[in-house]
């Protein structure tokens, strides 16, 4: 055999020998990654459908548990934190609503189902590298939840009729011979919608909050307490019964003072009347009456001994008024000839107190 024949037939049976190596390595690894991927696949097969970790149902973390399980949990949880009743307040008063009164019902079935699907996503390795490894998926699932309609309704009913009130006009009144004065109160009228927007989300969520305000929307009266104080800033109330003439400012009595009133025959009348003029140094206009005798019509100027009006004058109707006398023991008996009489200091003192145009009520 020549030499060069002799070192062919070597480097074919060495090319021989590696090429039987390599297909054996390859076999072996291929036989690994067989068993492996078997593994792989029984492992997979052998565990148990979990909801990955980081699920929640209604805020109940259900990850790494069964579908089984999650439901269990999670409808134990959220009928506990859902037992808490809904209370509507405003000021003082408080309305509650409990969850039997709302009929609440929570469907987990399907909130489950799609948190158990997340679990099935992907393939065997991807499943079990995610199990392995605890991945976590950021997911939150909303239960389906029903309650009554008509619970709510009642409630706000309740809430309604207990809060919402019509205006009260302030007004002026007379009761027993004395001023009275009825505030004015302002309305209110409840805001349903807002209210029930809270209410079903309390019913339905268990962190939403659980005592609700109640929002209502104000009325004015047209005539508050203070238009009726402005008013009614001076006001007399003259009483013939009691012979006492009460000042009173700002609807508040600031001082009373002793009158004479007419006799019989010459009434001083009743009525709510205004100061209709004043005069400090006054002359007396006499009546063309058949008592004035022969003063009938005449003008007797201030100061004269015949004038019996004496130091100021208040006009009130038709030639009655308030004006000071001389005859002081008249005052607390029916003497005059309709007018309102005073002792001469004290109609001085009110005089600069009342204005033209103050309203003055004789009983």
């Amino acid at each position: 055999m020549q030499p060069w024949a002799s070192a062919a037939y070597i480097a074919t049976i060495l090319c021989a020998a590696m090429h039987q190596r390599s297909v054996l390595l390859l076999t072996a690894v291929l036989a690994i990654v067989l068993v492996a991927c078997g593994g792989v696949l029984v492992a997979d097969a052998s565990t148990p459908t979990k909801i990955p970790e980081g699920v929640t149902i209604g805020g109940v973390d259900v990850g790494g548990l069964t579908p089984a399980k999650a439901k269990t949990k999670a409808q134990t949880e959220l009928l506990n934190q859902l037992e808490r009743p809904v209370r509507v307040t405003h000021g003082g008063r408080r309305w509650t609503l409990t969850p039997k009164a709302a009929k609440i019902r929570v469907d987990l079935d399907a909130a489950v189902d799609e948190a158990a699907r997340l679990g099935t996503t992907g393939n065997a390795f991807s499943r079990v590298y995610r199990n392995v490894k605890g991945e976590k998926v950021d997911r939150e699932f909303s239960p389906s939840s029903s309650y009554s309609r008509a619970a709510i309704t009642k409630l706000l009913d309740r809430v309604e009729k207990d809060v919402d009130r019509s205006p009260k006009e302030a007004s002026v009144t007379f009761e027993g011979g004395s001023l009275d004065v009825t505030e004015g109160r302002v309305g209110l009228k409840l805001k349903r919608a807002p209210v029930a927007k809270a209410v079903r989300k309390a019913l339905l969520n268990p962190s939403a909050p659980h005592r609700i305000t109640a929002k209502t929307t104000k009325k004015q009266p047209e005539t508050t307490t203070a238009e009726v104080k402005k008013q009614y800033g001076t006001v007399l109330v003259a009483n013939r019964a009691t012979f006492k003439l009460t000042l009173y400012k700002n609807l508040k009595v600031v001082k009373t003072y002793g009158i004479s009133v007419g006799k019989a025959g010459n009434d001083t009348p009743a009525g709510q009347y205004t100061i209709g003029n004043k005069d400090p140094n006054p002359a007396w206009h006499v009546p063309n009456s058949d008592w004035a005798g022969d003063l009938a019509g005449k003008v007797i100027p201030a100061g004269d001994p015949q004038n019996p009006i004496k130091a100021r004058w208040m006009g009130i109707y038709d030639g009655v008024g308030i004006h000071g006398t001389s005859d002081d023991a008249s005052i607390g008996t029916n003497a005059s000839h309709g007018c309102l009489r005073m002792h001469v200091p004290d109609v001085i003192d009110l005089f600069p107190r009342v204005p033209v145009g103050a309203p003055i009520w004789i009983l």
